[in-house]
């Protein structure tokens, strides 16, 4: 038997993938802010504006399902208000009890006096 020979068997090639030869990794997207931080940013762009919890949705979620937002919104508001980094309105005036309120209500940052 000549060198060049063996008795091991051949190895086929290995079979291209389905991605291609060398699929490039896909870019990780960046994690969304978590809902307090987002509400707070959109707040911080005209500190002395207030704005419902609709319109806090439609400048999360522009186009889509923006309803899914509001009650998480509104989680986060009160925990926000509950450590005093926000302020939930009904009729002009701040709740006196942010985990008992009900109907339509506005977020605001806190007014420095």
């Amino acid at each position: 038997m000549a060198k060049s020979e063996s008795k091991a068997p051949k190895k086929k090639p290995a079979a291209p993938s389905k991605a291609g030869p060398k699929a490039a990794p896909k870019a990780a997207k960046p994690k969304p802010l978590p809902v307090d931080e987002r509400i707070l940013a959109i707040l911080g762009r005209d500190p002395a504006k207030t704005l419902s919890a609709p319109e806090i949705a439609h400048l999360i979620e522009p186009e889509g399902d923006w309803h899914a937002h509001l009650t998480p919104i509104r989680h986060a508001a009160v925990k926000l208000m509950l450590a005093g980094r926000l302020v939930i309105y009904r009729k002009g005036k701040p709740v006196e009890d942010p985990e008992d309120f009900r109907g339509v209500y506005r977020l605001g940052l806190p007014k420095d006096e």
